[in-house]
């Protein structure tokens, strides 16, 4: 029959057994649910912090391309040889041309500064979904040389237009007249209204027909980039490499890991700040295993010093402490982890039954733009958090292990 080793066998006695201080005990269980508390609170929140950082990605490449290309000076000449070079290219699901400028646009005495966008309608969907973020109208509304023109929800309020107004749009490219150089200036209609769910691009970003938008910034026949749009955003570098192969010119190529740079290094601090902050409370009930332990190691003097007597090592009289210590973590990460993948997983379960049951509501629709709570779990975050909650429980156990095994039997049973 098998047989455990004598240290694992103590260990779990001593874990079990009921000790005559009771405080002992208490400490010990403290420990456990400060532990299991710690991950779980860790793993909900690192899910809940993956889930707004994909919503708010999602968000912003639902109006954008994954992967533009221009040629210098953020023009780009013959883009439909390019398009055919590219569309076919592994990962490459849609491209279309674009030209991005900065305008005024005025109404009823309201001016506001936006960003112009022209677009392909037939194009525009295979890289950004803008049909599906519509209010009002759609983008094959938008006709060449018919001037029309499409407004984020917020810039057409604080316009004051509605579908079928006229705005005038100010490009900054001015024409040469007998008093000097004026600017372009252009009469558009509305013809619709999105909601994309970022200020950004709600209140200043105003979409019109590339050709129209040629005219008005006068760029001939060259367009200022190709979006590009790949069946795996994370594959970006990896097509990077296929398109400097496949190009007879020179290229200019930026993704949106560059574009949004500086937005998703906040978010990925952001997270990495909380997991430092929220690990502090793993951290405490580690400590409070160091305590429990302390007290353990005094309260059986006399057991270690027999067990010294009849020949057992300082290693083994240490590893039967740490033992004990880290079925204390391991109990205590397990709890945690079945209970901050419980929060995870049902996140948009319990919050709309806490928000009913207080009468209140955490993020209301007319305030922010994610109306939910959002959350993924990171399969690599959740062994992180767990991980790192068991190594701080071994190494809570070293100094109270390490003194159990300096104890002399002969002074530990002078007073027995």
């Amino acid at each position: 029959m098998f047989k455990l080793p004598y240290e694992l066998f103590l260990g779990l006695r001593y874990t079990r057994a009921k000790r005559r201080n009771g405080f002992i005990s208490f400490i010990s269980f403290s420990s456990m649910i400060g532990i299991a508390l710690g991950v779980t609170a860790l793993i909900t929140i690192m899910s809940i912090m993956n889930g707004f950082q994909e919503e708010l990605r999602d968000r912003i490449l639902g109006m954008t391309a994954h992967m533009t290309i221009n040629e210098s000076h953020d023009r780009l000449e013959d883009w439909n040889t390019l398009y055919h070079q590219v569309i076919n290219q592994p990962h490459v699901t849609g491209a279309a041309p674009n030209i991005m400028e900065q305008g005024m646009l005025s109404h009823a005495g309201e001016v506001k500064g936006v960003a112009i966008r022209g677009v392909l309608p037939e194009l525009e969907n295979s890289v950004a979904d803008i049909d599906s973020k519509m209010l009002a109208g759609q983008l094959s509304d938008l006709e060449a040389r018919k001037y029309r023109i499409i407004l984020g929800a917020e810039l057409a309020a604080s316009l004051g237009v509605d579908m079928g107004d006229k705005v005038t749009l100010i490009a900054p490219q001015g024409s040469i007249s007998p008093v000097g150089i004026v600017p372009r200036i252009k009469r558009f209609t509305v013809v619709g209204i999105f909601q994309a769910g970022m200020h950004e691009y709600d209140s200043g970003l105003a979409i019109i027909h590339i050709e129209d938008a040629k005219k008005v910034f006068k760029y001939g026949h060259a367009v200022g980039a190709l979006q590009l749009k790949l069946d795996d955003m994370f594959l970006v570098g990896r097509v990077k490499q296929q398109l400097a192969n496949v190009a007879q010119k020179t290229l200019y190529l930026r993704d949106w890991t560059q574009q949004h740079a500086n937005f998703f290094r906040a978010i990925e601090m952001e997270k990495r700040m909380m997991f430092i902050v929220l690990a502090l409370i793993i951290m405490v009930a580690t400590f409070n295993i160091v305590s429990t332990m302390v007290m353990v190691v005094t309260d059986k003097q006399g057991d270690i010093a027999v067990l010294r007597t009849i020949g057992a090592s300082p290693a083994s009289i240490q590893l039967v402490f740490i033992i004990q210590g880290l079925i204390i973590g391991a109990l205590g990460s397990l709890l945690g982890l079945i209970g901050g993948l419980s929060l995870a997983f049902n996140i948009d379960v319990i919050i709309p039954f806490i928000e009913t049951l207080l009468g209140i509501e955490f993020f209301p629709a007319d305030v922010y733009y994610i109306s939910r709570v959002p959350s993924k779990v990171e399969w690599s975050d959740v062994w992180s958090v767990t991980g790192l909650a068991f190594v701080l429980t071994l190494l809570a156990t070293l100094y109270p292990a390490r003194k159990a095994a300096k104890i002399q039997p002969a002074e530990a049973l002078r007073y027995e």
